[in-house]
């Protein structure tokens, strides 16, 4: 194998498992740390600047940083249910606990003379589009927001019902962002793409998620229409107040996280018999797992394998559903089949909410505005520039891909947002500087580091829920109560500090074996060079997580290398702690992702005068 090249951005960012499967790379280490000294603030600014929305996502996010957590691996021969650390509701400490001074730490509204004449509109208020707007407000872009809502936050907070999120959280977060100078022109609605780009628009980002949600059609639908409806309409009818109650039995299709929102909010208006009814098996439910147990907790059964096949009615009156029994039946590559078992089963019902997935509509995009459309109906996008053909037209969130999830909508409002800067500079969109990488020494001592690196052995802590007698009661009382501050102190100190990197200096190893011997996870070998699937079987405990790098050293005085598996590592600093020369260090790597502003664009040559060198 080829040394390693740790100067690559890349190397140790992937090290650090859930910044890198954050897909807005929030330095989840560093928050965490902040969390455990009690550093609220600090901690709150820290995601605010990665992911917007912190006492949101502590709530909502679909966490893809959990799944990756080295904690997990790491834990995973001791525990019979090894667990990640809980990252998201230490977001959530963050922002419950934060100070009245937290205001002081947010950027300030540029001054008129600071405003750099760019004007941008923003097509929806959702996540996508208003962390656009809080990236380009505070570099002097007049931002314009527009929403066919009165308030800004889109679907999360027209579709997230406030027993997972309440409306203060919204606003406050949505509130930080116009206080930078965003105009909000709640309730007005843009219905024609080509008088918006009539306009005088610098760039227009469009941000309006999928609004639309997939129907079902299956016999009996339209005779029994009157109690069936769209899962997305129907939680923003509750939200809006348009829906106060459902029958006493409600079915729920579909096995996503929309499915889960429907069943406990009709189990909050009066149903006491609800179920979730899936076509697929309850391992491929596209719902979150936490999300499936919050519902299983709450009483509401999940019935997987079965198809819908009818509604049955009687003279309109909706009375219950036929089902298929079916088998997934998965081909070599993975694809799934379902397969009848010949078996029908029927549900009785008064109401049925539909949450089988959603679809985009852009009906007030005309197709003859110069922006391309695939077959799906999604907008011709450069996937890394948001950029559609009609070059200042951008695209994010739900809107650019179809669906995913209000992490995702943040990392391309980020993206976008550069891109803009960028075009509107008159700069090639498509040029877009690395990130920023800094590794720092953490060394304090001969045997001190700046860092806690004595990780807790406890199990994951639970978060405390409300008394169910009275969270079903009310769909506005909030479920989770968040950790207490011992909780939350608790639960930081089970991170294993991946940020914290061990770095290798060849040039002063002697090769005493004395890391090899502390390691506790026997992660480092010293043995000859070879090919990776040969050297990984071959090293002092075998290296099977071929996704996670090997860290290879160039050739040591005896020609051996230095071979390190990075997926198990503890980060403990034994190895740095025990080597008698200093050819272990541990280094804080810290990741400046590209932002909208003066970093992200060419630099400028210095204007030449006459007389004087340039």
């Amino acid at each position: 194998m080829q040394p390693t090249d740790v100067a690559q951005p890349a190397y140790f960012h992937k090290v650090v498992d859930c910044q890198w499967a954050c897909p807005a790379h929030t330095p989840v280490p560093e928050y965490i740390r902040l969390i455990a000294q009690g550093r609220y603030d600090e901690a709150y600014m820290v995601n605010w600047e990665s992911n917007v929305f912190p006492g949101i996502l502590g709530r909502t996010c679909d966490r893809p940083c959990e799944p990756a957590c080295r904690r997990g691996r790491v834990e995973e021969k001791n525990l019979a249910k090894p667990e990640p650390v809980a990252i998201c509701r230490l977001k959530r400490v963050a922002a419950d606990f934060k100070s009245g001074e937290i205001r002081a730490l947010m950027p300030r509204p540029p001054s008129r003379s600071q405003r750099n004449g760019k004007k941008v509109a923003c097509v929806g208020a959702g996540p996508a589009s208003l962390t656009v707007a809080r990236d380009l407000a505070v570099q002097g872009y007049a931002v314009t927001v527009f929403e066919g809502d009165r308030k800004g936050g889109g679907f999360m907070r027209t579709q997230v019902p406030r027993f997972r999120l309440p409306e203060e959280v919204i606003d406050e977060e949505v509130d930080w962002i116009l206080d930078l100078g965003v105009e909000l022109r709640g309730g007005e609605r843009i219905d024609s793409m080509k008088k918006l780009m009539a306009e005088d628009w610098d760039a227009i980002f469009v941000g309006c998620g999928a609004p639309r949600g997939r129907d079902l059609q299956v016999p009996g639908r339209q005779e029994a229409a009157a109690k069936i409806h769209l899962g997305i309409d129907w939680l923003a009818s509750v939200y809006f107040g348009h829906v106060t109650a459902v029958g006493r039995r409600v079915i729920v299709l579909g096995g996503g996280n929309t499915a889960m929102d429907c069943c406990r909010s009709a189990r909050r208006l009066g149903a006491d018999d609800v179920k979730v009814v899936v076509r697929s098996t309850y391992e491929d439910m596209k719902a979150s797992p936490w999300e499936k147990e919050d519902a299983e907790h709450e009483g509401i059964p999940i019935v997987p394998c079965h198809s819908p096949k009818a509604f049955l009615h009687d003279n309109g009156r909706l009375t219950g559903m036929v089902f298929e029994v079916v088998k997934s039946v998965y081909d070599d590559k993975g694809r799934r089949t379902l397969v009848p078992t010949g078996e029908e089963v029927t549900f009785e019902c008064d109401e049925v909410l539909v949450a089988v997935g959603q679809e985009n509509a852009f009906p007030w995009i005309e197709r003859d505005a110069g922006i391309e459309f695939d077959k799906w109906g999604l907008p011709v996008l450069d996937a890394a520039t948001l950029q559609s053909s009609a070059p200042r037209v951008f695209f994010g969130g739900d809107a650019a891909f179809g669906p995913k999830n209000i992490i995702t909508a943040v990392a391309h409002g980020h993206e976008a947002a550069v891109s803009i800067d960028r075009f509107c500079h008159g700069e090639d969109v498509r040029e877009r500087p690395p990130p920023h990488v800094n590794l720092l020494s953490q060394k304090m001592g001969i045997h001190e580091w700046s860092y806690d690196n004595a990780p807790s052995n406890d199990a994951r802590h639970k978060v405390p829920w409300a008394a169910a007698e009275k969270a079903l009661k009310s769909i506005k009382v909030e479920v989770e109560l968040g950790f207490d501050v011992k909780a939350a102190f608790d639960e930081a100190q089970r991170c294993l500090n991946c940020d914290v990197q061990t770095v290798f200096n060849d040039k002063l190893c002697i090769e005493c074996d004395a890391c090899v011997d502390i390691c506790p996870m026997d992660c480092i070998t010293f043995t000859g060079n070879g090919d990776e699937a040969e050297l990984r079987g071959r090293l002092k405990a075998p290296a099977t997580n071929t996704t996670q790098d090997l860290y290879v050293s160039t050739p040591l005085k005896t020609t051996n290398v230095m071979v390190k598996d990075e997926d198990v590592c503890l980060h403990c600093g034994l190895c740095a702690e025990r080597c008698p020369t200093g050819a272990w260090d541990m280094q804080k790597f810290l990741l400046v992702t590209t932002k909208a502003g003066p970093s992200c664009r060419d630099p400028k040559p210095a204007p030449v005068r006459r007389g004087v060198p340039a």
